[in-house]
């Protein structure tokens, strides 16, 4: 299988926090998402990967090729939760300044995006509302034919109706070559469970996990009972447990579930409540089982 990207012993340091050697693949033609909590290593990972920060250690390829030949950035589109144009600008005036920098810049497939998006060609983007400046952003990452979107926080400060438009339009652009990939980072878990194919999750600067989205949420259930109802022996074998005035909640690998008492729930882990269950976990100083 090849990959979009491809990171080995990524090492990045900054007062007080430290990206600690890290390695994942983004396998080609799969949607990621880069999940974990704020301050995670997040933003420094993408700003290594974009050569917008200097690495300190490590390797980096995208679609390939070295993070450092430049003939891969006209195949990669970015888009952070925030686009950034000249306030005075229209969308024509976008189109004017990036085409030039893109060969296979499309400006039927641009303007066909303004109009599914109900952009007005002309209107100046101090004048636009978050949701359609993000809009505007996606109409120009989506108009030259790339192979890779990295998305920083995208349906960040969204309502839901738009993030789920937001969600729609990946998959469109997915669903049109399957050698596309999107890496894309966001605290919000619904919107990764909804839109991800594959994860990575990073805490505290280490990789927790990389891989199928499925095969993590197979992986674990969450466990609800009284006090007293799980015995010390399956208290050792539970992640994140916590007591409350109806009893407790914990999660657990679904191998350990054997001999519960049949007054314990269980129900199938989302993200968030992993995500959650795990930050409980690594506080302790205790990594993935």
């Amino acid at each position: 299988m090849q990959n979009a990207i491809e990171v080995r012993d990524l090492t990045k340091q900054y007062k007080g926090f430290l990206l600690d050697s890290i390695n994942f693949d983004v396998p080609a033609g799969y949607i990621c998402g880069f999940i974990g909590q704020n301050g995670a290593g997040k933003t420094t990972t993408l700003r290594c990967i974009l050569g917008m920060a200097v690495k300190d250690a490590g390797d980096i390829q995208l679609l390939n090729k070295p993070l450092e030949d430049i003939s891969t950035k006209a195949e990669i589109s970015v888009l952070f939760d925030q686009p950034y144009y000249q306030l005075e600008w229209t969308p024509r005036h976008v189109e004017c300044a990036l085409r030039p920098f893109y060969p296979n810049w499309d400006s039927a497939a641009f303007h066909g995006y303004l109009q599914k998006f109900d952009l007005d060609p002309g209107q100046k983007f101090k004048t636009l509302s978050r949701g359609m400046k993000m809009k505007l952003g996606l109409a120009t990452a989506l108009s030259h034919n790339a192979r890779l979107l990295i998305l920083d926080e995208p349906t960040s400060g969204l309502d839901p109706v738009m993030r789920d438009q937001l969600l729609d339009i990946l998959r469109d652009y997915m669903a049109q070559d399957d050698t596309r990939s999107i890496f894309f980072s966001s605290h919000i878990t619904t919107d990764i469970e909804k839109a991800a194919d594959y994860l990575v999750y990073i805490h505290q600067g280490k990789i927790l996990y990389s891989g199928l989205k499925e095969e993590l949420l197979e992986k674990y259930c969450i466990l609800r009972g009284g006090i007293g109802e799980l015995p010390p022996e399956k208290q050792a074998q539970a992640i994140g447990y916590r007591t409350h005035a109806g009893g407790f909640t914990a999660m657990m690998d679904i191998t350990h579930i054997g001999g519960l008492s049949p007054k314990i729930l269980t129900e199938k882990a989302t993200l968030e409540e992993i995500m959650v269950c795990f930050s409980h976990r690594t506080e302790n100083k205790e990594g993935l089982q």
